[in-house]
């Protein structure tokens, strides 16, 4: 693991916050775009208040916003670590290995599972457009009931479609298959070297995704070491004691050096 600097700190954090603004711009613009469109060609969408409209706009801002600083933040941290990099291009090749020998079936079931927000991102965008379509239809409903109507419709199979993705992984990390595995890997705490332990481990569906994890390990660790040396100083108080005479000892000794000059 490696403890990350807070130059290196500041300098990761700086590239998933570009990240994050370049992608913000580009969904602000999207969703702009959108809701003008919608506005000219829809009466009753025209019809909804400025508050919720800006809401739409801000959502899709946000929600682009959010991934790309993600991306953003896996790409730094992948460029300057060098292990990682080597890490990759060797998943890389293995990947290219075992994709030959994949059928179509299971290298779309993958895709899916590594694409799983964007695509129920996409999955809220086709089901509010379908579900307003058919409620679109009732002409005793104003525009406002319509798009409420609408959008529960969506939000409802988007948690439905949410629901099952988190399902099959839950059971891929029961049964140790897909993104999770169990392992057996030495104890750290046998001196001999001997004893086998099990361990889960969890594959990105990207590189970077667990780097979160990296920052609060790195972090905890500090601490720990921090609370380490504190309590060695309060353990042994005369050793500070013995640092702070030498160095009046060597602080008067250079202002007698300095007088006689």
């Amino acid at each position: 693991m490696k403890v990350l600097t807070p130059e290196q700190e500041q300098a990761h954090y700086n590239a998933s916050v570009k990240g994050g603004t370049i992608g913000g711009l580009i969904g602000t613009a999207v969703g702009i775009a959108a809701v003008a469109g919608a506005s000219r060609r829809y009466p009753s969408f025209r019809a909804l208040t400025l508050p919720f409209r800006a809401f739409l706009v801000t959502s899709s801002g946000t929600f682009i916003a959010v991934i790309a600083a993600d991306r953003a933040s896996a790409r730094y941290d992948i460029e300057n670590t060098p292990e990682k990099k080597a890490q990759v291009q060797r998943e890389k090749e293995r990947e290219a290995l075992l994709e030959s020998n994949k059928t179509a079936f299971e290298r779309a079931k993958e895709w899916a599972t590594e694409n799983r927000y964007p695509l129920l991102f996409g999955f809220w965008i086709a089901s509010m457009a379908g579900s307003w379509t058919m409620v679109n239809r009732n002409p005793y409903l104003s525009g406002s009931q319509k798009l409420v109507q609408a959008r529960m419709y969506a939000q409802g199979g988007t948690l439905a479609a949410l629901l099952t993705s988190f399902a099959f992984e839950g059971s891929d990390a029961a049964k140790g298959k897909g993104r999770w595995e169990t392992i057996k890997v030495l104890d750290p705490n046998d001196p001999t070297h001997q004893h086998m332990i099990e361990k889960k481990i969890h594959h990105e569906r990207y590189a970077g995704e667990d780097r979160w994890r990296e920052m609060v390990e790195a972090e905890e660790e500090r601490l720990r070491e921090r609370n380490a040396h504190i309590e060695a100083k309060r353990e042994h108080p005369e050793d500070k004691n013995k640092q702070e005479a030498a160095q009046k000892e060597k602080k008067e000794e250079k202002d007698k050096s300095g007088a006689k000059a």
